[in-house]
Order: C-alpha cells, then structure tokens, then sequence
C-alpha cells in the first residue's frame, strides 16, 4: 500500500509544482501587460486572468490537498510500521519545512491572485520573473533530503 500512495503523492506533487512554477509566469505577463496599447491589453489580461483562475482552481488546489493528502496517509503507514523517530531525522525536518514553505507561497499566490483580478496588485513582471524559481529551490532541497536521508554525525 505504502508504494501506491508514495506514486500518487509523487504524482500530486509534480501537478502542484507546474503549477506553482507557471503561476507567477502568468502573473508576470500580466503585470507587462501595462505598457500595452488598447484594446490589445484588455483582450490579453482577460484572457491571462481567466488562465491564472483555472490554473488555481482546478489543478494548484486540488493538487496540493492531494499532495497533502497522500503525504499525510504516508506518514500514517510508516508510523504504524516504524514508529514516530523519523520525525526527528534531519531530512524529514527538512521536508516537512519544505511542505510548510510551498504552502505559505501557494497560500501568497491565492491572495495575490485575488489582487491581480481586482486589477490592484503592485508586483511587477520583474518581481515575478525573480521569484518564478522559489518552488524549485525548495523542491531541490525536499527531494535531495528524502532521497539521501541525511543526518548530522
């Protein structure tokens, strides 16, 4: 059972992160969109709107309960096979800083999407090209640390 829902958890993970990878690109778009002539502008922000709405709904938020979801009943299976000391391990902490990171940023894209809708968002293409790769970074770092399951000493 423990291989199964490690495969649909993995499975969760890569939709939550495209998604999390592609939403500030669209916010970035978006954010150019300013310097554009009418009614090229209005027709491409509708549009770009629409894309960051359905990204959020149906693939961001179901994928990250999914991922939730699936890693918490993975952590059930291994309590009940191992015990709670993994807990303490340096890689876990680790992931569970990870899980706790990409949330608080899928968290910040939901509120920025509602600015960005409401047309009063302050970040520019810039900002968001910059901060693109921040689910990446941390990705990196979650997955090298299940992998290896590092420890100090």
């Amino acid at each position: 059972m423990f291989d199964i829902v490690r495969g649909l958890h993995i499975l969760a993970v890569i939709a939550w992160m495209a998604g999390l990878l592609f939403l500030p690109r669209l916010y970035a778009y978006d954010a150019e969109q300013t310097d554009k002539a009418e009614p090229l502008r209005s027709e491409m922000r509708g549009l770009l709107r629409v894309w960051q709405t359905r990204l959020m709904k149906i693939i961001l938020r179901p994928a990250m309960l999914l991922s939730w979801i699936f890693g918490v009943w993975m952590i059930v299976l291994h309590v009940q096979g191992q015990g709670w000391p993994f807990f303490a391990q340096p890689w876990m902490i680790a992931k569970l800083a990870g899980v706790a990171a990409l949330t608080v940023w899928h968290e910040y894209l939901g509120i920025e999407l509602k600015r960005v809708q409401a047309g009063i968002s302050t970040r520019s293409g810039k900002f968001w090209r910059m901060t693109n790769e921040i689910p990446f970074v941390i990705a990196v770092v979650m997955v090298l640390s299940v992998t290896t399951e590092w420890t100090f000493g």
